[in-house]
């Protein structure tokens, strides 16, 4: 029995060899070395003797980077939420989805998932301070939903990079006297092209609401000018790069390289104005938006309240996406920022305010939005619902439109287009951060060679991107805004959570936050990551797969092959969760019985106290006795 014991403590233990026997040390110095996430803990005690417990961290020596300042951080970490979706999706879904009932799910998921998910990524960035994959030395097995997150923000990168463009190209277009988009007396102009002012009731559009009319100087700018795609005839035939976006992207990766090369010393320092800069627009085109006729009327639509939306599913899994996508969980990003801050940074704080700016400036520029589309619709003498629409449209056709329209255009066009500008920025670097320092956390040779590895990532993301500025390019924008960070990263979510809160253990994390802030979580964080955040997860996630449509876009419909490539894409990152656990399990020693023990021994459901009784503590390492 003694042989067969010592023979398992030898596969199951660390023992380290017994030092030579000193004459002069007459007691037992029992050391027991409990490893938490990478970082060890001592706990020693003479036997004999009334010797507190003595305590140290291997974390306080980890020579790692850190923020400059703790506003830094906070900048960042907004900068990285707040991003093109507060503008250009969230006054809308409030608007068609019940206005001011809307926020009633919306709060609701934000108290009861978004909060907690926010909190808990940054408390496991913080604590371990590692990147979105080496975070998990924790539980190894799930290392690979760190690289799931990690492709899916690499793949995000391919097209965001996009949209920042074509805001630079409006950007440049906006220096003249009078905006492209104000008549149809340009080259790119089709015969029947409609002069705006000449709209007015709906009966002109036909069939069409005017948000999807096409024959609009702005809509033929963006479909004709910016992106010709009408030379496409659809994603088999994506044609050359358009030069005039190709320099314009050259320009974004310039800026996000230039930004990120240096680490979070350079990056903290750009987000002063890349993430404050949108609050300064967005405040100065509510100001001109509230004094337009029709502008009230537009806001009365935002804030509606109809209850009676809120009977239908579709609103509340709408809002649960929504508060999902918004708070930027999932996407290793959070992990990535919280991973610089010190040892005993207050997470806790920092998570509650930034997810509320997150919300608060949701909320906020739908006051900015809804404004101007107030007046458009009294200037076309239609309803709101004629003119309110979402996503590139909004911020691409019918809100340049409405500023083509206004004194002093050109200034307000400039305005506006440096918003969205900065608002992908600051979004993009927080992506490319979270691969860059997942990776080189990962791989030492990446973190020796930071600026090379930047710089390959940047120019990684702008030959995959030129895919999506050829003529064709829509297309392939499209396929990746669905598939690339779809189902997959609500499932990478979702796996997370569960690795954290059931397989690590709720207590254990909790007793993690405890050593660097002085305080446990309470019991509602508690019953959140361990009931609430996962159920949630799974509801979004089935509801996303039971969801899926046929992709398209406006008339276009994507062929099948398509469809199959967009599956794939989703499966490339997701698979990665399967394989690496299958390869975490074949690549020890043992049968699969013996290989489980080792992990339930290594990663059992409750942590032990430094203090802890030997015969109830499973989880500390003996590593020696010294006599």
């Amino acid at each position: 029995h003694t042989e067969g014991r010592t023979r398992a403590r030898h596969k199951l233990s660390s023992v380290a060899p017994l030092k030579p026997y000193n004459a002069e040390k007459k007691d037992v110095e029992l050391i027991l070395v409990k490893e938490h996430n990478g970082v060890q803990y001592t706990s020693s005690s003479v036997a004999g003797s009334r010797t507190c417990p003595r305590t140290s961290s291997s974390a306080d020596r980890e020579d790692r980077e850190t923020w400059g300042k703790k506003l830094d951080f906070l900048l960042s970490v907004i900068g990285f939420a707040v991003d093109l979706a507060n503008v250009w999706r969230f006054p809308y879904l409030c608007y068609k989805n019940g206005g001011g009932a809307f926020l009633i799910p919306y709060i609701m998921f934000l108290f009861i998932a978004g909060m907690p998910l926010f909190y808990m990524e940054l408390a496991l960035g913080q604590y371990n301070r590692e990147g979105a994959a080496t975070v998990w030395k924790i539980c190894p097995v799930f290392k690979g939903v760190g690289y799931t997150v990690i492709i899916i923000a690499l793949y995000v990168g391919f097209y965001y990079n996009v949209i920042i463009a074509w805001s630079l190209y409006y950007l440049f277009s906006s220096f003249t006297s009078e905006l492209p988009w104000q008549h149809c007396n340009n080259t790119w102009n089709s015969p029947l092209c409609k002069d705006p002012k000449l709209i007015n009731g709906s009966s002109l559009l036909g069939n069409a609401s005017y948000a999807k009319y096409k024959r609009t100087p702005a809509a033929e700018f963006y479909e004709r000018e910016v992106l010709h795609f009408h030379e496409s005839q659809g994603i088999h035939d994506l044609k050359e790069p358009r030069w005039q976006l190709t320099l314009c992207l050259v320009v974004v990766v310039f800026i996000l390289y230039f930004s990120l090369w240096k680490g979070v010393k350079s990056s903290g320092k750009v987000v002063y104005i890349t993430a404050t800069m949108p609050y300064i627009v967005l405040l100065v085109l509510l100001i001109r938006g509230i004094t337009l006729p029709g502008a009230l009327n537009g806001i009365r639509a935002y804030l509606h309240i109809d209850l009676k939306k809120l009977n239908s599913p579709e609103v509340w899994i709408e809002a649960a996406t929504q508060i999902f996508y918004s708070l930027g969980a999932g996407f290793g990003v959070l992990i990535a920022f919280a991973s610089y801050n010190k040892f005993e940074n207050n997470c806790y704080r920092d998570a509650i305010l930034t997810s509320t700016i997150n919300c608060v400036t949701s909320f906020f520029s739908g006051f900015a939005i809804f404004s101007v589309l107030g007046y458009m619709a009294h200037e076309h003498g239609v309803s709101i619902k004629e003119v309110a629409t979402e996503g590139a449209g909004l911020v691409f056709i019918i809100y340049p439109e409405a500023i083509s329209t206004l004194p002093g255009s050109t200034f307000f066009a400039i305005f506006f287009f440096i918003m969205l500008l900065t608002l992908g920025i600051d979004s993009s670097m927080g992506g490319m951060e979270a691969v860059i320092t997942g990776l080189t956390d990962d791989f030492k040779i990446l973190r020796r060679n930071r600026k090379l590895f930047t710089f390959v990532t940047a120019f990684g993301t702008f030959l995959v991107a030129l895919l999506c500025i050829t003529k064709g390019g829509i297309y392939v924008f499209t396929l990746l805004d669905t598939y690339a960070a779809g189902t997959s990263i609500l499932f990478g979510v979702l796996v997370e959570a569960v690795g954290v809160s059931w397989f690590y253990g709720v207590d254990r994390f909790s007793e993690d936050i405890e050593r660097m802030m002085g305080f446990k979580p309470g019991l509602y964080w508690r019953l959140c990551w361990k009931f609430v955040s996962p159920v949630f997860l799974l509801v979004v996630v089935i509801a996303s797969i039971l969801t899926t449509r046929e992709l398209k876009y406006d008339n276009y419909i994507f062929p099948y092959w398509a469809n199959l490539v967009g599956w794939g894409i989703a499966m490339s990152s997701m698979m990665f969760v399967p394989l690496y656990a299958i390869y975490k399990f074949l690549s020890l020693p043992g049968t699969f019985k013996q290989v489980s023990l080792v992990y339930h021994i290594a990663y059992p459901p409750q942590s032990c106290g430094f203090q802890s009784d030997l015969s109830n503590c499973t989880a500390l390492n003996f590593h020696m006795f010294n006599y």
